[in-house]
């Protein structure tokens, strides 16, 4: 009988600890480079928001600054792909577009 309540006890213990809850860790990789880039040249004297269209949803971009060149990568979109373009003054009473533009590595843009 005491053997029989010792092996019940040792699988009892067995099963709970094999079916405790693990610790799992959760991160995210390294974000993928991307595949495009906007060389911007913003030659207004206020700054601007910088945006891409695709499939008829503007995405932003970056701030660029006003008088300044900055090289701004696209993620999420692959090259050759045919977006628009737009900068808009921070204001909002000014915006430049430029359609049907297919994106390749290093796209140069300047406003004005």
């Amino acid at each position: 009988m005491k053997a029989m309540i010792a092996s019940l006890a040792l699988v009892l213990v067995a099963t709970t600890s094999g079916c405790a809850g693990r610790q799992v860790e959760v991160t995210t990789g390294p974000e993928p480079a991307a595949d495009v880039s906007i060389r911007f040249t913003n030659n207004l004297t206020q700054a601007v928001n910088l945006y891409v269209a695709s499939g008829g949803t503007d995405v932003f971009l970056k701030q660029v600054s006003s008088n300044s060149v900055e090289n701004v990568p696209v993620r999420g979109i692959t090259a050759g792909a045919t977006v628009t373009l737009r900068a808009r003054t921070v204001d909002g009473t000014r915006t430049y577009t430029r359609d049907n533009i297919s994106l390749a590595a290093n796209y140069e843009w300047r406003v004005p």
